[in-house]
């Protein structure tokens, strides 16, 4: 069913640099043979005299681009002037502006969707906007169809707010990045390659998927590749070449194999805990949640000095706790109905534990710990799962969790994550280290499969990038295992668990072999002895730890 693939280059900001532009896809094509097409995102048209005679040779048919290319709309004021008309037309020999917003279908059946401009902040809207209204009229009638399954390519010239989501960093200032209204777009619209530029960066995210795993059916992955200025000095990536077979000419099966580093879909994070009136559409606001800090004490202070900037000393850790100040606006997560043992402002905290504390989370040695460099990270409020963090507190989690990784490699060791949600009050992820001449990963896998299904239990592995959140929604009894090599096991509680089990498993003939250590009451210290392996472990990680920097 699969028919010829088209061949297709994307390009970033032009800014009027026409014949650096065509140069090189000239040499491109040499090489690899020619396109069919050429999109370009961003501003195509510059403003400088020097930009506005080179497009005059190219407008009389002096010069004649090499390759049918296709641009957006102005997206400022200054180059609305090169846009005779909204609707869009041809505006040189093989150069075509695609139009305000629209649906551009190729004669292969390539579906191309595009949204010209920057998002108006004010009405009337100016020429080089889009609006609400442009949008909707963009998105309606494509999804009314009960057959719509998605695009094949969407171009923007914005970036779509919060793309970065659930994947890789990009090298911008996220604060300021993007349009909601474009996040909304490229979720309704869920294209294969979505591209877009105005921010003079390179960035390819990891595909997502458009689809909630264990939930719906399997649906395509979705690619946001953002293309760099033509000729920028730092020789960002502006140009992008790649194959595509249309979405319609494709089986169905090939169409929604996942990548292996596929994520969760950026656009769709669950809501906090807030009280959200629903907003019309392509109006959100991205909302981040503000930065709990918790005041607690960690008792004797060392001294009394005030401290300069720089690196900590580790005799200061004690004082750390007197530096998070309670902020005047109370927490909007759920407080413990009674005494906890882990919030880390309680009474009943263990403070001799604390290894390390963050902004959001801290880390303790582990009560009757498996091994010397069992830790537990926590957050440092009152959150029962992961799966009610907000991104900050999960951000924070994973620094933990990489720190700790790179300590134990330090060890000639491997580290297991696991997490129980169930009969349990305040989310602990319990972080075990195995020595690598002790099992491979292969093994520790094995081991919890093979332990589950003797006891009846169906545990099942998930995508590396899937987002528990999708999975098991807040309330969830779930039991969850991270492996050192992205590998990620999760099991659904239905009624009883073992408590143990993820120790038991740890601690078993194939593993660590050390079984009369799977209940931690078995393996009690005295306060004395829990002190001094503290501190042991407080010193290993100190080299790693990034809570000690400014």
């Amino acid at each position: 069913m699969d028919g010829p693939p088209v061949r297709v280059l994307a390009c970033g900001d032009v800014e009027g640099r026409l014949s650096s532009l065509f140069s090189r896809v000239q040499a491109v094509q040499k090489k690899t043979g020619q396109f069919d097409l050429l999109l370009c995102v961003g501003e195509f048209f510059g403003t400088s005299p020097a930009a506005e005679a080179e497009w005059q040779e190219y407008k009389t048919g002096a010069k004649k681009a090499p390759i049918h290319t296709y641009i957006l709309g102005a997206a400022s004021q200054e180059t609305v002037k090169n846009f005779p008309n909204a609707d869009g037309c041809e505006l040189a020999e093989n150069i075509t502006y695609l139009g305000r917003r629209g649906v551009f279908t190729g004669v292969s059946g390539l579906q191309i969707a595009y949204v010209s401009g920057q998002e108006a902040l004010q009405e009337p809207a100016p020429a080089h906007c889009f609006t609400s209204k442009d949008l909707s009229a963009l998105v309606t009638p494509l999804t009314s169809s009960s057959k719509f399954r998605g695009l094949d390519i969407l171009l923007t010239s914005q970036w779509p707010r919060g793309v970065w989501h659930y994947g890789n960093s990009p090298d911008v200032n996220t604060k300021l990045c993007g349009s909601s209204s474009i996040a909304v777009l490229a979720d309704k619209l869920k294209p294969r390659y979505h591209f877009a530029a105005l921010e003079g960066a390179h960035y390819e995210r990891l595909p997502y998927r458009n689809h909630v795993v264990l939930q719906e059916n399997a649906q395509h992955v979705s690619r946001f590749i953002a293309l760099a200025t033509v000729g920028n000095p730092a020789k960002k990536k502006y140009l992008y070449a790649f194959n595509i077979v249309p979405m319609k000419n494709m089986d169905p099966t090939e169409l929604v194999k996942q990548p292996q580093d596929v994520t969760e879909n950026p656009y769709r994070r669950p809501a906090k805990d807030k009280k959200e009136a629903q907003k019309p559409a392509f109006s959100t606001e991205e909302e981040e949640e503000p930065a709990q800090q918790f005041f607690f004490d960690l008792g004797r202070k060392q001294d009394g000095n005030a401290r300069g900037r720089g690196r900590k000393r580790p005799s200061d850790w004690e004082d750390r706790g007197r530096h998070r100040q309670e902020q005047h606006r109370q927490p909007r997560h759920p407080q413990p109905s009674g005494p906890c043992w882990f919030c880390l402002a309680s009474p009943q905290v263990e403070k001799h534990l604390v290894i390390s504390i963050g902004t959001h989370c801290y880390l303790a040695l582990a009560k009757g710990a498996l091994t010397p460099r069992h830790v537990l990270i926590l957050p440092i409020g009152h959150y029962q799962s992961v799966v009610e963090l907000g991104s900050e507190v999960v951000e924070e989690m994973e620094k933990y969790k990489s720190s700790l990784r790179n300590l134990y490699k330090s060890k000639g060791e491997r580290c297991v994550v696991f997490e129980r949600n169930y009969r349990s009050q305040h989310l602990q992820l319990q972080v075990v280290p195995v020595p690598l001449d002790r099992c491979t990963t292969e093994d520790i896998k094995e081991a919890f499969m093979v332990q589950a299904q003797e006891q009846r239990m169906e545990m099942m592995e998930i995508p590396q990038h899937t987002d528990l959140k999708q999975i098991a929604p807040p309330g969830t009894p779930y039991f969850y295992v991270e492996l050192d090599s992205g590998e990620k096991l999760f099991y659904r509680i239905q009624k009883h668990f073992p408590l143990q089990f993820g120790r038991e498993v740890l601690a078993s003939e194939p593993l660590l072999n050390i079984p009369t250590r799977a209940d931690w009451k078995e393996c009690k210290q005295t306060r004395e002895e829990e002190e001094q392996s503290c501190k042991q472990l407080r010193d290993d990680f100190q080299p790693y730890d990034f809570s000690w920097e400014d």
